[in-house]
């Protein structure tokens, strides 16, 4: 079969950027918005509960993020590998990455089951400010949410085998599945209807944890029924360079999440010292973030396996064309979202209950914040345009500085001025000088790429 033969089995090599940008991003954001939901929602209905419940599952979201970001990691790592070899035509190899994929899952679901039984009592006793209902719920809901995680680490997996495929109108499916069961278990279990004990928090984890695992087997089932181009096996056959190079890619991504997760921590703690509302209200912006910039984060996670397929194949024009038509698209969905942010904070806040005192300080908190969501656009991007490339170091080091570094230095800065927005601004200025470095690290690792492309 001749290489123009070959290329048609897979459209990442030959369809055309605008609709494959297109095509690859809306099933991911779908995604995003599902695991976004998982936590939005569960936050709503348990701010119906009391205020204090609310932010128990802000001081939760951390330790979350952190769980997740070994998920991510592996998802990134594989999605980028499994879609190289693809280009350069290595179905062998697609097997191997497959099955150390999903070794890396139930590695990762272990990892986190031994961290919640070790460190979530302390972590309550130290960031509930000794208030003890904060603490109980927040145990409750984050015990079930981690020792119950390996759906949602499976989920990650079979997830970004379509997407790695090309095949993304397969994530509808899997998309469906777990996003229904959570709607529908949430105000079940947390208000206590039909017969079922009312359960608050505990309720919120038990439908989410339920939501993932449908989810994950839906995955599967669609994965072995429709997706042949990738082959795997669940009787864990882990291959160690697979492993190493997923590792290579995914932990730097990983880590990204992981150091957001700990500047959280962080924030947290400076928050308390204005109030336990400006916590409450943090928390609802990272809810609120998940939600507005799933657009953006759609497709710039659907960017990395096109880079990575077509930088296998050796074509260079389609990189850059996708990255020209990733920033157009992001920037024009999230133009409107920003209008509606800026225009209607009221109506978002009262999603969440919120107090008199929340809502005048939610209202400028939001129209800050999406200030700086607009502005991050060109750092998300290049970042998993890097990703794409295998540049995972440079990723890294452009994401840690706009999310955790920067963010942290100018908090500190501008805490002692007594302000609460100055906290916000923080966020916004650190996307302002993350501008810059990406253009910086993109173009030197456009020009390495290029040379190892024409050889």
């Amino acid at each position: 079969m001749s290489e123009r033969a070959l290329q048609r089995e897979n459209p990442m090599g030959t369809a055309k950027m605008s609709r494959l940008i297109i095509t690859t991003g809306v099933p991911l954001m779908l995604s995003l918005l599902i695991n976004s939901l998982y936590n939005f929602v569960d936050s709503v209905f348990v701010s119906r509960v009391s205020e204090e419940a609310l932010t128990a599952l802000s001081l939760a979201w951390p330790v979350q993020l952190l769980c997740s970001a070994l998920g991510f990691g592996n998802a990134i790592g594989l999605n980028a590998v499994i879609s190289r070899a693809l280009g350069e035509k290595d179905p062998d190899k697609v097997r191997r990455a497959a099955d150390s994929a999903i070794f890396l899952a139930v590695c990762a679901w272990a990892l986190i089951c031994v961290l919640c039984l070790a460190g979530v009592r302390w972590y309550f006793d130290w960031q509930s400010g000794g208030n003890e209902t904060i603490a109980a719920y927040g145990r409750d809901y984050l015990t079930v949410c981690m020792l119950f995680s390996f759906g949602q680490m499976g989920q990650w997996v079979f997830d970004r085998f379509v997407m790695a495929s090309g095949r993304s109108h397969l994530f509808l499916f899997t998309l469906s599945a777990a996003s229904v069961t959570n709607l529908i278990l949430d105000p079940i279990f947390i208000f206590g209807l039909f017969g079922v004990p009312r359960l608050e928090a505990l309720g919120a984890a038990i439908a989410t944890v339920i939501g993932q695992i449908v989810g994950m087997l839906a995955g599967i089932c669609i994965n072995r029924r429709w997706n042949k181009e990738i082959p795997f096996s669940l009787r864990l056959r882990p291959d160690g360079r697979c492993i190493r190079e997923i590792l290579r890619i995914g932990i730097p991504s990983a880590m990204i999440d992981i150091l957001t997760a700990l500047l959280t921590v962080v924030m947290n703690s400076i928050l308390l010292g204005f109030s336990a509302t400006a916590v409450a209200v943090y928390g609802v912006m990272t809810k609120i973030r998940g939600l507005v910039t799933v657009g953006t984060h759609g497709i710039d996670n659907g960017l990395i396996p096109i880079v990575a397929y077509n930088y296998g194949a050796k074509q260079p024009r389609r990189i850059d064309g996708a990255i020209r038509w990733a920033h157009i698209y992001s920037a024009a969905i999230y133009a409107v979202i920003f209008a509606g942010l800026e225009l209607f904070p009221g109506p978002v806040l009262r999603l969440f209950d919120a107090s008199e005192d929340m809502t005048a300080m939610g209202t400028a908190a939001l129209r800050i914040f999406a200030v700086g969501w607009f502005v991050c656009i060109p750092g998300l991007i290049y970042a998993a345009a890097l990703q794409g490339l295998g540049q995972g170091m440079k990723s890294m080091v452009l994401t840690m500085a706009r999310q955790a570094v920067l963010p942290v230095v100018f908090s500190l800065a501008l805490r002692s001025l007594g302000r609460l927005t100055l906290i916000w601004w923080a966020f916004v200025l650190a996307e302002c000088v993350g501008i810059p470095l990406a253009a910086l690290l993109w173009r030197r690792a456009r020009r390495t790429a290029e040379a190892e492309m024409v050889r």
